[in-house]
Parts: structure tokens; C-alpha cells; sequence
């Protein structure tokens, strides 16, 4: 029989689990019809917020960017030999487009060399946002080191990460470098196997082809820690097959929940059930048990339904189709990850193998990644890391206020129900980062250099005090003290504001290799678009920046 949707959306039995953090210690086509463009607290639409494109409308603005790459190259200035491959494309309510593109030179990927051209709705181009103001000419492209002395450089790296691989995934391809510095012939090396702690690893490692120096390297797995808390009864969109009900959500492009049963690999099987109750509320340490998928479901399809109603976009990548979601990852493996190369998220069942890490929260954390990815791509190292990782505490935040769900009120709160430190705190805190003992209130020169999950603090204070400001104050029953680096008072614009404006920041200004101080010209680009460069939003954006030390 041709499977259905379960229109009565069933009741179930959910316990939701666990917040991610990092290993225990990113023309005039026709809108949407469903969808509007955000609109302002007295409805009116804000002229450069993003518009709901159709799937269609999507693809066929990346087809004609693709069609026009080389005179657009031509355009902005880029040589003979660099081409431009479009990424993706941001439509805004007022007509304006922004296009994102990867490069090449001489046939070769340049890292780092990604840009945005914003072109305003009569074609005419507005301006560029390039991830590097260098110039990409490299001397020769012939290597000066062989292509073994890359790879064994990245074996070792990934070996001091807890692989057990001896030979790399992705033998070394040559690239051009050009994420810091003069831009230079490389190779970059891909090793997987897994980390010490159970997680896939996916080590990136970028090696100078004449020096034989290694430039840079990041973990292409992007990864959380914690435990159980429950999000209570729930309802969720299911569909049924001849006699049984899926864990199959057609009307969010087609995500599906799959059981690993303990494994490591694959794609697991499909969840289905009898009578369209999922779980009984209460974690099992069975491989077959319910309640973990029935929180990872919820998890997927109020991560959907934010960024639909909150920003109008159609999915991860905002092309209408779902990922899916992996429960009982492998045996006591307290982590979940977001993985691009499956286009899946992933839920361990942490210790006993009955927490299963698949709370509200962590659903939207991780699967925020994905959009990072498909959107800024910003690098999971230094600062741009840190960027990623509160992006993802941003936007899973915004996840656990969207759904507004009784038994997990909205919170700044990362981990407040897991006890991970055993007394009873949270993972970490939005208006006080510093309170988890690792993570940075502010700005200094050495951020970078902190775990992408500490060095996060930074942009998770600034959007808390953007959102509420500093100061004592209770919200939804928590009480928070934010303080500012050169102790200013800071009024907060509202949190619906600050998400507009983060997100309209990663999509349309953001780069892979966007830092602290990039950052503070994306939003206030942002702001200015949406609000205004004179507005109250605007200044309380350079405020606020202020107020935790990026100047």
C-alpha cells in the first residue's frame, strides 16, 4: 500500500534528552505561497528580510547564477583563471539577491576563497563579501612535496585524536590555501576512523605543497555532550504503511528516524510501530527502545518548523528536503554530532546506554550546524569555530523558545537538565559564559585559541545582552546577571530581533573564515539592512559589541 501521513497526529510518550556541547570537556522569480518574509512586531515586512523561495524559485536562481558566473567573475574583478561556483542564494522581500559562490583557480578549489555578490532587483551589483581581500595568483602549481608526506602529516595528527586509521579517507587533492595569509599550492587530507571518545572523525588538515608545513587543520564533525531531560507528551506527523506507522515526516521534507541498534555505521532501520504511540516517557537501554526516537523526531520537526516560520527557509539546506536522524549510536557513547557528508544527525544513548542525548535543544544545535554549513561554511577552528558553535547555541536556543514546549521552557541555559558537572549546573551560560569555568565573557587575542565551544562565549553573551540586555533579570523562571566588559548598560532589542539579525549575518554577510571583528560588521550590515543604520537596533548592535570587548 502507497504509505500516508498520519493526519491525527498521534499522541506519544516522549523523554527528550540531552544539550550538545563539545567532547565532554557550522531576479524575479515567485515566493513561496505558504510562507511570508519576517515581519516586525506590528506586522509590517522587513524589506530586507529573507523571502520564502519555492524549491523551484531556489533552483532556478542557482542555475542562472551558475549560467552568469563568468561574466560575473568578469564583474568583480577576478582573474583569468579563477571561475566561480554558486553555492547558494538568498532572495530578499525587496527583490535584492544574494548569491553565494565557491572558486577555483586553474581548475583547483581555493579554500578560503568563498564570497557573496549582492545584486539589487534591477541586476545591478550592490557590492561583494569575500571571505579574503587577497589576491589568488599562486607561482606554479607544481608541488614541491609529495603527496605521501601530506598524508603522513595527517595521519599523525589523527592519530593524537584517537584514530586507529592508516591510510587517509580522501588521498591529498591540491587546492589553493587561501583561508589566512598569501595563498599558496596545497594539499588537503581527509582521515577518518574515530575519536577517542567514539565520535566519527573527519580531521581536515591543510598542508603547504612546498614547504611541507602544515596551515591549518579542523575536525569536519561537529559534535555535543550531555543527558536526559524530558519534553513530556508530544505529538508528532507519522505515516502509515499497510498495517504499521513510520517515523516519517512527509510534510517536512521527508526526515526519517533510524535506528543503529548499538552500531556505528550505516544507515540504521527505519522506525515504525503498531499503534502510532511512540515511547513510554521513560529511557530504555534497549536498542529497539522508542523514547529516544520519539524525542529525536520531535527534536527534527520543531527545528524545521522554526527556521519555516522564523526565517522562511525550506529545510537544512533550504531546498524542501529533510535529513534524518541516527538513535542508538553506538554502546555508552555520550555525544551527538552533526555529519554533512550523510546529511544525518546523530544521538548517542550516553552512560548506561539510558540517556540518550536526543533533547529539544540538541536537535536544534546540531542541526543548526547543517545550515551553518550550507550557508557561511564558517571553518571549525579559531574564532570562525567559535562563531559556529554559538550559532548553533543561538539558533537551538531560539529552537527551545519556538516550541514553547510546558516541561522545557525556553531558557539561555545550555544543559541546564543534564547535571553533566554532577551539582546540578548547566553546561554553559548565554548571559554569563564564564560561569562553566572555561568559556570567555569577552573578547581578548588569544579566544581563538580556546576549544570552539569555550571560544563561543563571546557571541553567545552578545546575544544574550541583544536580546535582554545586561543586569539582573528573571525569564521564564531563571534568574540571569549579565555583566559588559566596559561596564555600559545595555538595553536589549528583543530576542526575535537578535535572531533576525544573526541569521540575516550568517546568510547573507558571513564567510568561512569570518572572526570576532567580522562578525561585528556582519550584524551591523545586518541590522542596517533590516532596521536601518540610524535605528535603535542598529546602535544597540554596536553597543553591544562593545560591551564585550570586539570594538
Amino acid at each position: 500500500m502507497t504509505p500516508r501521513t498520519s493526519r491525527h497526529q498521534r499522541v506519544l510518550l516522549a523523554a527528550a534528552t540531552a544539550v550538545a556541547a563539545g567532547a565532554l570537556l557550522s531576479t524575479g522569480l515567485a515566493t513561496s505561497a505558504s510562507a511570508q518574509a519576517p515581519a516586525d512586531s506590528a506586522g509590517r515586512t522587513l524589506a530586507a528580510a529573507p523571502a520564502a523561495l519555492s524549491t523551484a524559485a531556489r533552483t532556478s536562481l542557482l542555475a542562472q547564477a551558475q549560467s552568469d558566473a563568468q561574466s560575473t567573475a568578469q564583474k568583480i574583478g577576478l582573474g583569468v583563471q579563477e571561475k566561480l561556483v554558486a553555492k547558494d542564494v538568498v532572495k530578499d522581500a525587496d527583490g535584492t539577491v544574494h548569491t553565494r559562490y565557491e572558486r577555483t583557480y586553474a581548475g583547483l578549489p581555493v579554500l578560503g576563497g568563498d564570497l557573496i555578490v549582492h545584486t539589487s532587483r534591477a541586476g545591478a551589483t550592490e557590492g561583494v563579501t569575500k571571505a579574503t581581500e587577497a589576491t589568488i595568483k599562486v607561482a606554479s602549481l607544481t608541488p614541491k612535496v609529495a603527496p605521501a608526506k601530506a598524508q603522513t602529516q595527517a595521519l599523525s595528527l589523527a592519530r593524537a585524536a584517537g584514530s586507529a586509521s592508516t591510510s587517509a579517507d580522501q588521498a591529498p587533492r591540491k587546492v589553493i590555501w587561501a583561508g589566512s595569509g598569501k595563498p599558496v599550492l596545497a594539499y588537503e587530507t581527509v582521515v577518518g576512523g574515530l575519536q577517542d571518545d567514539g565520535t566519527p572523525n573527519q580531521l581536515h588538515v591543510i598542508t603547504d605543497a612546498a614547504t611541507g608545513k602544515k596551515l591549518f587543520e579542523y575536525q569536519g564533525i561537529e559534535t555535543g555532550t550531555g543527558k536526559t531531560l524530558y519534553s513530556g507528551q508530544v505529538t508528532l506527523t507519522t505515516t502509515k504503511s499497510g498495517s504499521s506507522y513510520q517515523l516519517y515526516d512527509t510534510t517536512r521534507g521527508g526526515h526519517k528516524t533510524n535506528n543503529l541498534a548499538h552500531k556505528t555505521s550505516g544507515t540504521g532501520t527505519l522506525f515504525t510501530d503498531a499503534d502510532d504511540v511512540w515511547g513510554t516517557g521513560t529511557a530504555s537501554s534497549s536498542a529497539t527502545d522508542q523514547t529516544a526516537a520519539a524525542d529525536a523526531a520531535y527534536g527534527a520537526q520543531e527545528t524545521w518548523d522554526f527556521y519555516k516560520s522564523t526565517f522562511g527557509r525550506n529545510g537544512i539546506k533550504n531546498n524542501g528536503v529533510g535529513a534524518y536522524s541516527r538513535v542508538h549510536y553506538g554502546s555508552n557513547y555520550v555525544n551527538a554530532f552533526w555529519d554533512d557528508s550523510c546529511f544525518c544527525m546523530t544521538y548517542g544513548d550516553g552512560s548506561g546506554n539510558n540517556h540518550p542525548l536526543t533533547a529539544l535543544d540538541v536537535a536544534g544545535h546540531e542541526m543548526s550546524h547543517g545550515v551553518t554549513s550550507n550557508t557561511a561554511g564558517l571553518e571549525y577552528s579559531g574564532e570562525s569555530g567559535g562563531l559556529n558553535e554559538a550559532t548553533s547555541d543561538i539558533f537551538g536556543t531560539g529552537v527551545e523558545f519556538y516550541a514553547n514546549n510546558a516541561a522545557d521552557k525556553g531558557d539561555y541555559l545550555i544543559g541546564e537538565k543534564i547535571d553533566i558537572n554532577g551539582d546540578g549546573t548547566p553546561l554553559r551560560y548565554m548571559d554569563k559564559p564564564s560561569k562553566d569555568g572555561g568559556s570567555a565573557d569577552y573578547w581578548s587575542s588569544g579566544v581563538g585559541n580556546k576549544d570552539v565551544h569555550y571560544s563561543s562565549g563571546v557571541a553567545n553573551h552578545f546575544f544574550y545582552l541583544l536580546s535582554e540586555g545586561s543586569g539582573a533579570k528573571v525569564i521564564n523562571g531563571v534568574s540571569y546577571n549579565s555583566p559588559t566588559s566596559n561596564g555600559a548598560k545595555v538595553t536589549g532589542i528583543g530576542r526575535d530581533k537578535a535572531l533576525q539579525i544573526w541569521y540575516k549575518a550568517l546568510t547573507t554577510y558571513m564567510t568561512s573564515t569570518t572572526n570576532y571583528k567580522a562578525a561585528r560588521t556582519a550584524t551591523l550590515n545586518a541590522a542596517s539592512a533590516l532596521y536601518g543604520s540610524s535605528s535603535t537596533e542598529y546602535k544597540t548592535v554596536a553597543a553591544t559589541w562593545s560591551a564585550v570587548n570586539v570594538n
